[in-house]
């Protein structure tokens, strides 16, 4: 069965740093694309950066962009997002997913699978 089970997050001050994992399990499927989303109270779900698993390309948004790194370990199964200099803006439930793409970006509506999230909590 598939499965996205993210952790690492909580709370921390602004200037601070994070690592968020993503355990995958359940994908047979090579040419995935791995998804990291935010959603703070009110606002919609927005992409936050990208990793191929089949060449490891990333992409982030440009409101994580040189503070945020994306990393995978294919022969764990394990997608992670590195958060340093974190802000209170930063402070959003954070999702991994999962697209049947090798080519997708941070549309959320490219993802097919959603792990449950993890809170992140940026205090000033």
């Amino acid at each position: 069965e598939v499965q996205l089970v993210e952790s690492g997050g909580g709370l921390v001050q602004a200037g601070g740093s994070l690592r968020l994992s993503c355990a995958a399990s359940g994908f047979t499927f090579d040419d995935i694309t791995i998804g990291w989303f935010r959603q703070a109270p009110g606002k919609e779900r927005e992409g936050v950066s990208c990793i191929a698993k089949s060449d490891g390309s990333t992409y982030y948004a440009d409101s994580v962009k040189g503070r945020f790194t994306v990393s995978s370990d294919n022969a764990k199964n394990m997608v992670y997002l590195q958060m340093n200099s974190l802000k209170p803006a930063d402070t959003a439930v954070y999702y991994c997913a999962v697209a049947l793409s090798g080519v997708a970006g941070i549309n959320r509506f490219e993802y097919d699978y959603w792990g449950q999230g993890t809170q992140v909590t940026v205090s000033s």
